[in-house]
């Protein structure tokens, strides 16, 4: 059973959403298998998740993932004991949580428009190649709006999750994944398993 397979046995809500959920996991999977990041970002609880993707993705979730035999080269070239370091680390898939950049999102705020907190970093941060996983339980938040907009302009493929019809984001999206909730404790309900499910698919590709 593969992983989608499973987190439609475990939540059948999410069966009419299943074509896009493997559109969003195949994309996240090219990006990473390429060498690619992942940037996230939300509002309130949606930010909440998009950290909780990147606690996922840069640290072991579901498999152990020893580091490769050219990182511990470089570790020993570096090191004459690195032991310690090559038992530590642990193989990282590049993530980056927009909304937790503290300073900068309050530098952002205060000195330009809110509205492009996230835009600015995608703008900064993305290149041709990347993923942008953007959260938003009702697809209308704008600095997500924005966000998705210039991702799409640097080559990022934006990824949705969202309820209902998605609002204004599910068009300025590469994949919207369209949760069959809108009430938003509802929405957030059916988005951890989603995620999880998506943060398991990436990892199966690069250390499985």
């Amino acid at each position: 059973m593969d992983r989608i397979e499973e987190l439609l046995r475990r939540y059948p809500a999410l069966a009419p959403a299943a074509g896009d959920i493997r559109r969003a996991g195949e994309a996240l999977c090219r990006c990473v298998l390429a060498g690619g990041k992942v940037l996230t970002c939300g509002n309130g609880g949606s930010a909440a998740d998009a950290e909780h993707v990147v606690g996922e993705l840069m640290k072991e979730f579901l498999r152990r993932r020893p580091i490769g035999e050219e990182a511990r080269q470089r570790l020993t070239a570096a090191d004459p004991s690195p032991a310690d370091l090559v038992a530590g680390l642990q193989g990282a898939i590049p993530a980056i949580c927009l909304n937790s950049q503290t300073s900068l999102l309050t530098a952002l705020c205060n000195d330009g428009d809110p509205a492009m907190m996230f835009a600015q970093q995608v703008y900064g941060y993305g290149r041709a190649g990347d993923v942008l996983l953007a959260f938003s339980t009702s697809g209308n938040s704008a600095n997500v709006a924005n966000a998705l907009r210039v991702a799409r302009a640097v080559g990022c493929t934006g990824i949705l999750i969202a309820g209902g019809t998605g609002g204004r984001c599910a068009g300025l999206a590469e994949v919207a994944v369209l949760l069959p909730e809108t009430e938003t404790y509802k929405v957030q309900e059916l988005t951890l398993p989603l995620y999880h499910c998506l943060c398991a698919m990436a990892e199966d590709a690069v250390f499985g």
